[in-house]
């Protein structure tokens, strides 16, 4: 300990320490992990019970997306520091502050749980401490108690959005569906992303239904793997949406022409 100590105090009284700390303008995902980690060990774990409060059968069950997952997201929609990120149903807000730190970009998140915002903002606490021990300069966190299907500073958030997560996967048929006419005010590119597709697998594009939001949205489905989800160690699918009218404008011109 004592070499240790003594090495640390030279590289840092010669100014390499800091060299090297000015030099890096991203973190690795096992940083990110260890400092979410560090967080999460100190805030919500000592509480974590109190997560397993909840109403069976509605839209209020709790489960989290572990970071190589929200990182995989975070590069297959080239989420960038310069974007906006939404978490709609955000929890204790691991994935915001994942987005804050991994990426940089500013990052909301909404939650109506009480037990899981209380958590949220020992969270934000505890994650502005680390970033502050570190070194660390991380995008704008958000993070916002109430219902996102009606809440005004998510609205307001969601017109701005980039990239919009829903981890929709315990969420009833009608929540899904409200969800859907948030799509509406998303702007052009934005991604979607959403562990249940919001467009039903076979949809096509009709007279009949061409005002449906859903014709607005070009679908991909992904594959994640092991570990990814806390509520099962197996894999699973979900989505990246992309709002693009020019599909349902290109329809629309073929019926009059």
């Amino acid at each position: 300990m004592k070499a240790y100590n003594e090495t640390i105090g030279r590289l840092r009284d010669e100014g390499v320490i800091a060299k090297h700390l000015d030099a890096m303008h991203s973190l690795s995902l096992p940083w990110v992990e260890r400092i979410l980690t560090q967080v999460y060990s100190r805030t919500v774990s000592l509480r974590v019970e109190s997560l397993k409060k909840y109403e069976s059968g509605t839209d209020n069950v709790y489960g989290e997306l572990l970071p190589r997952f929200i990182s995989d997201i975070f590069q297959k929609t080239h989420l960038k520091s310069d974007q906006v990120f939404v978490d709609l149903g955000s929890g204790v807000g691991n994935v915001v502050l994942q987005a804050s730190l991994e990426v940089g970009c500013e990052s909301w998140g909404c939650e109506m749980m009480q037990n899981a915002c209380d958590l949220a903002r020992l969270q934000q606490a505890e994650f502005k401490a680390r970033c502050r021990l570190w070194g660390l300069s991380s995008g704008k966190v958000h993070l916002v108690q109430g219902d996102f299907l009606d809440n005004e500073r998510i609205a307001k958030a969601l017109r701005r959005a980039d990239v919009v997560l829903i981890n929709n996967q315990a969420f009833t048929p009608e929540t899904n569906n409200r969800i859907i006419n948030l799509l509406l005010d998303l702007k052009e590119g934005c991604q979607i992303v959403s562990l249940k597709s919001f467009v039903p697998t076979g949809h096509k594009m009709q007279a009949r239904n061409l005002n449906s939001p859903i014709n607005l949205l070009s679908v991909e489905r992904h594959n994640y793997w092991s570990d990814s989800v806390s509520w099962t160690n197996a894999g699973g699918t979900y989505f990246i949406a992309k709002k693009d009218s020019s599909r349902l404008r290109a329809f629309s011109d073929s019926l009059y022409n």
